[in-house]
Order: C-alpha cells, then structure tokens, then sequence
C-alpha cells in the first residue's frame, strides 16, 4: 500500500509487485522501431501459453524459453514514424498563443472510420497540437487488424509513437471474443501524437494489478506510460500519455503514478503535460470479490450520494491519495480538467457492457447492479480521464472540455470513453 503522506511504499512490497512485470524491469533496453519491427512469429504458440493459469508457471515451463526473446523484443520496443513535410496549422491558430491537447480512450480503434473523422472534422477534436491516445490495437481481429496508431497519423498529418503494452494471446473480453477472423500481430498499446517533432521518446512499464495469465483474458506484458518531447513553436515540453490498470486496488494505482513521477524527476525539467485514462472508478477491482464488497459499500452509502458526488468526482474521498500525491508532487490538475463530468458511462440496457461484466462479476451480483442503477435512473457516469500538469497554465475562453456523444453515421458510439481536451500556454515562471 502507499504509506500514508504519499511516501513510496516499502521495498517488499515493490519487490512482490514486480513478480507481476513477468519480465520486464522498471529500467528497461528500449528499442526505438519502425512498425515492421513488431512483426513476429508468436501466434503459433497461444495455444499452449493459454494452457498456463499464472505467470508464474508460465516462466517455470520449458516453453518460455522459447517465446521469451521475441516477447520481449515486441514489448520493449517503441515505434516511431516522423515526417518532414507536415501540414503546417492554420495561421489563425498562430494568433492564439495557446496549445491544444486531447486525451481519448478509443476503445481498442475498433470504430476506426468514424474515430479517424472525428479527429480530423470535429469541430471540438481536430487541428490539436498534441494527442494522448490509449487502446490502440495493432492486428486485432477486434478492430480489422489495422495497426490503428500509424493510420491515423496517415490520416491526420501527425508524428506518431507507439508503445505495445500487451502480446493478446485472444481476440479479448466479452463480445470481442466473437470477433470475425483471425488475430495478426495481436499487439495492444498506447500512442501519443503531434505535427510537432517528437524528441527523446521512451516508455516505461507498470506493473500489473492483477495477474495477467489469470482468467479469461489471457496476456503477456504489462500497461505503459508513454514520453516524448515536443518541440512546439511555443516551446519545447514534455507530453505523457498515461493509462492506468482498472484491474486493481487504488492504492495500487496510486504507485503506478508514482512510478511516472518518480521517472519525471530522472529527466530534465521541462514544462509536462500528463493525460490519459487513470482509471479512476473508485472501486478495488482486483479481484470479484473486493469488487463486490466494493459494490455493497457503495449501496450502503446510498446509490444517488455516490452517483452524484463520489463517481464523477473520485478525487474527493475514494481515489483522492493519488490526486493528493500528485499536488505534493508539484503538478496541478483541478483547473485542467472539467471536474464532476464522467467520462464512461454506464446503462443497465447496455448488453455489451454487461457481457464483458459478466467476465469478472458473478451472475448473482447482477440484479443488484440493475437495481442501484435503476435507483439513479439507469445510467451512471464516472470520470476516469484526466490531465494533470507542471509548468503549463489552462489557456483559452472555452476552458478544458469533456467531448460526449460522439458517434459515427450509422449512430454507433465511436468508444465507451468520451474524449477530453484543454488549451494551455507555457507557464513563464
């Protein structure tokens, strides 16, 4: 756990997590690719790595020997594709003196059409300086088996880098398990995005909440955070993009955060941007059964208390250690984000969403679901994206935003995840 006052937690407790990183290390040989470089012959071992129910038996089995260097090689690996002839911005845009930033969580890149229109068209998403994009598939049969990170920027102008956090050894959870043909590269990541060059570009692994060869989706590797340097016209600064575990406790994901910190004070100082989704439900999800002690806790509380002032506003009480940690730390947030706005949102009508619950959540437990939701008229709405930053100041009349309802042509939800942005300048202190 995190000592109380946000010190860094003893070192067994380090120690037992790192068994979780199955074999990478917090310093890690970072190999800056082109995209052929993810290319690898591993699918035709799922089958037997999908026999193991941990990964500890899976590290114990001769087979490991034989996937290990070519996992690795995938998951420390970082793509990087640049160009020289950019589209420049719009010279409107050079008036305004401010820096445009967007974080999204696609959902896997599986609605690309109408996520790569959005971003181009959208009168609240395009001409953005800087994208913190997470889940993002490279050959998913889920999302078309797209490497969906160099497509958009294909599509959008933009430098791109990206970071695989995950080898699927499955088409995924829930309904993506039915998903028509066959995975290619079975890579899931995370990307960051500019018309800036980027400098200096690396990630660093987190460790997992839970064990990621335990239960219906099996994986190798681990979620990343994701650096790079901007140099922007305005002034070079550092961008992150972040995505933390939901299969966890909050404590824990309050040492993956410090893990980014503690790796930002290692690098040079720079003005820092730091977004994503932080996956702040306020639930321990680390196991069905602290989520379910979780569920009852929240029902004693009363269904509309934590709808309205606890799940839109986690850094109030539940996931409030990590907000505090990162003020301590020197980084702001409350003016960057609209606070008490959710993100994802849930409705007791969604059959997607509750098949890929019933993945992690007894049967029994859903009447009572239904019920608590029912109590708030059906839906409930959580904010799990989030920026947080030093050096910069909120910039802009229309201030940071949360970019609901966006939808394709044929009405289909573009993500479970709204899209959030800001406008910031560069402090001058």
């Amino acid at each position: 756990m995190i000592a109380p006052g946000g010190h860094r937690p003893p070192f067994l407790f380090y120690a037992r997590l790192r068994i979780l990183f199955l074999f990478m290390s917090h310093k890690v040989r970072q190999n800056i690719a082109s995209p052929e470089y993810l290319d690898h012959n591993l699918n035709h071992y799922f089958p037997a790595l999908l026999e193991f129910e941990s990964s500890v038996e899976l590290i114990r089995s001769p087979i490991w020997s034989q996937v290990r260097d070519e996992a690795e090689r995938i998951l420390n690996s970082v793509v990087v594709e640049q160009s020289s002839e950019l589209m420049p911005r719009p010279p409107d845009r050079d008036k305004e003196g401010v820096i445009r930033a967007l974080a999204w969580n696609i959902e896997r890149g599986m609605v690309f059409d109408g996520i790569s229109e959005a971003l181009d068209s959208h009168t609240d998403l395009k001409d953005r300086d800087v994208l913190l994009l997470t889940e993002l598939d490279h050959g998913m049969a889920r999302s078309g088996n797209r490497f969906v990170a160099k497509e958009l920027a294909e599509i959008l102008g933009m430098n791109y880098a990206f970071a695989p956090v995950y080898i699927a050894l499955q088409k995924g959870s829930g309904v993506e398990a039915d998903s028509e043909g066959e995975n290619t590269n079975s890579i899931h990541g995370l990307a960051l995005f500019s018309k800036w060059p980027l400098r200096n570009v690396h990630a660093i692994p987190l460790p997992n909440g839970k064990d990621k060869m335990w239960g219906k989706e099996k994986r190798l590797g681990s979620l990343r955070a994701l650096f790079a340097e901007i140099e922007h016209p305005l002034g070079t600064f550092r961008a992150v993009t972040v995505h933390l575990d939901a299969h966890c406790s909050r404590a824990h994901r309050q040492m993956q955060m410090l893990l980014i910190l503690d790796h930002l004070d290692e690098l040079p100082e720079l003005p820092t941007l730091i977004g994503g989704d932080w996956n702040t439900t306020t639930f321990n999800s680390q196991s069905s059964t602290r989520a379910i002690l979780g569920y009852w806790r929240r029902v004693f509380m009363g269904p509309k208390n934590v709808a309205k002032n606890h799940l839109p506003h986690p850094e109030r009480f539940f996931e409030k250690p990590l907000f505090d940690m990162l003020e301590r730390r020197g980084f702001s947030f409350r003016d960057l984000n609209n606070i008490g706005t959710g993100t994802l949102h849930y409705h007791v009508e969604s059959i997607e969403k509750n098949t890929n619950l019933r993945d992690w959540v007894p049967e029994w437990c859903f009447p009572f679901i239904f019920w608590a939701a029912n109590r708030v008229g059906g839906e409930v709405s959580g904010r799990l994206d989030w920026f947080a930053g030093k050096g910069i100041d909120a910039s802009g009349a229309a201030g940071p935003k949360t970019v609901g309802g966006l939808k394709d042509e044929s009405g289909t939800p573009l993500s479970d995840h709204d899209a959030i942005t800001l406008d910031f300048v560069l402090s001058r202190e």
